[in-house]
């Protein structure tokens, strides 16, 4: 019996192992790779020029972060290889995943419109791009202890703050307006996504979420860590919010 056990223990461990070395070894499974800056994109066809810019974009957004690190050299794993599926199997759907020094992207890319699309709903790329990345610069400033899964922090300050990076500009800085359309979806029938004028989206909690933290940081004057070591929950900040919305109307 205890032989048996051993040698599944030893076939569950070779199967992480290898899995890990997969995940983190992409050269070993991308037939193309291209050095742009800090990023390393692996892609099975040659690379679309456009995803440069996409890039270029990213970073501009990254730098508004006081977690941004010049140094930290990020690997970009599109869509088209076995890693995007592989990290589906083992954590769920999602448009993206950031870790470590990792972005992985999954979904239909058009590079040229700016979107990946994902079983008929699409996302910004460059926003989705620096949301994944943010999240490498939240492991590499905060430590993997200290960072989720592991440190078990608040959803909506762990994927808030990325949310609110990627999205500075245009309607999104808005954010009487946007707490007032928040307000407004969830008051009427929906599918959990709000959809933006240029036909991309997100979903709701990270909307909701990404509103919390431009409280903290705007009104509050809060940096990321002060939010971090605040003791306040989501519905409390919440509320506070929608009464601080409710002055600006009188």
């Amino acid at each position: 019996m205890k032989k048996c056990v051993y040698r599944l223990m030893a076939t569950v461990l070779c199967i992480v192992l290898i899995l890990g070395i997969i995940v983190l070894k992409p050269n070993l499974t991308y037939a193309h790779v291209t050095k742009l800056g800090n990023f390393t994109v692996f892609d099975n066809r040659p690379l679309e020029p456009q995803m440069k810019k996409e890039l270029e974009g990213a970073d501009a957004l990254l730098k508004k972060s006081e977690l941004y690190t010049p140094t930290l050299k990020l690997e970009i794993c599109l869509s088209n290889g076995m890693i995007p599926g592989l990290l589906r199997a083992m954590t769920g759907p999602a448009f993206g995943w950031g870790f470590y020094k990792m972005v992985v992207l999954r979904g239909n890319m058009d590079c040229a419109a700016n979107f990946i699309e994902l079983n008929g709903y699409k996302w910004n790329l460059t926003q989705l791009l620096t949301h994944e990345m943010v999240h490498c610069f939240q492991f590499e400033r905060l430590g993997l202890w200290k960072s989720n899964p592991f440190a078990h922090i608040p959803n909506w300050k762990w994927e808030g703050y990325p949310e609110y990076i990627a999205r500075q500009h245009g309607d999104g800085t808005n954010l009487p307006q946007n707490i007032d359309q928040l307000v407004s979806i969830e008051q009427t029938e929906n599918n959990g996504w709000i959809q933006f004028p240029d036909s991309t989206g997100t979903v709701i909690p990270y909307y909701k979420s990404r509103l919390l933290i431009a409280y903290c940081m705007e009104v509050k004057g809060m940096d990321y860590r002060q939010i971090l070591n605040d003791t306040s929950g989501e519905q409390t900040i919440w509320a506070e919010m929608s009464r601080w919305r409710q002055t600006l109307k009188h």
